[in-house]
């Protein structure tokens, strides 16, 4: 069994990740770059609620950044990228853009990112069935 290690330059932590897991020339794609938060760069959730209440990153984007629909759209070509390579990949990235890579990978739409939890260094698998079709085989495990 092959496994694809893809995942994007500028995330340190990810390529450290992937070396600790044993994959050191891994494929690198800027699809799996993490959400590009503009204005809100640098700026927690709770500092942009108090300016901006009820605001979700997956519904409203960040002023100056990514559109949730840029990001999905990311992830349908990361989605692409995977089936174009004949095999099992192993992605390493950051939760928001994972978290969108999921909601692709059922074909929901990008706002149910949302209610997928995916905490740091956990792991989650996606997987076609020939009867069932997509599926999320496993999510958010340690």
């Amino acid at each position: 069994m092959t496994f694809d290690a893809v995942f994007s330059s500028p995330l340190q932590r990810a390529v450290h990740t992937a070396e600790i897991a044993g994959f050191q020339h891994p494929r690198l794609t800027p699809l799996l770059r993490e959400f590009d938060y503009g204005e809100y760069e640098g700026i927690t959730t709770k500092e942009i609620h108090a300016k901006r209440p009820g605001w979700e990153l997956y519904r409203d984007g960040c002023p100056g950044g990514e559109t949730p629909a840029q990001v999905y759209e990311r992830a349908l070509e990361f989605i692409r990228l995977c089936e174009s390579t004949g095999g099992r990949v192993i992605a390493f990235a950051h939760g928001h853009i994972l978290r969108a890579v999921g909601a692709a990978w059922l074909r929901l739409e990008i706002t149910v990112a949302a209610g997928l939890e995916l905490d740091v260094a956990t792991l989650s698998r996606l997987r076609d069935d020939d009867e069932r079709g997509r599926l999320l085989a496993m999510w958010n495990a340690p």
